[in-house]
């Protein structure tokens, strides 16, 4: 698959399970460290399958600062990309955007 045509975007309906402190980057930009808890029923293979998933998430700027207002437990849907940051061997939900389910 081409770099060009790949597409890396992700929804999730998702509660916010953990909140860190809104901190700084070194560039002056709010960043906020969250875990999310995802559980739903889909079907799979024509059966339903009961699904729980956590995730971890980061999110930047404006998007940070709004994060950090919100309740732990709050549902919402949550949409960004997932990166591998450094030498980690899970990837992280890049939050871009979130909306009240």
């Amino acid at each position: 698959m081409s770099p060009v045509a790949a597409a890396n975007q992700l929804l999730l309906t998702a509660c916010v399970a953990e909140l860190g402190a809104l901190r700084f980057t070194p560039a002056g930009l709010p960043a906020l460290d969250l875990r999310l808890e995802h559980e739903s029923t889909i079907d799979e293979a024509g059966k339903p399958r009961h699904v729980k998933a956590t995730l971890k998430a980061v999110a930047f700027g404006a998007v940070a600062e709004r994060l950090a207002k919100q309740a732990l437990g709050s549902l919402w849907l949550f949409r960004g990309f997932l990166a591998t940051p450094g030498t980690a061997k899970h990837p992280v939900l890049h939050i871009q955007d979130f909306q009240q389910d």
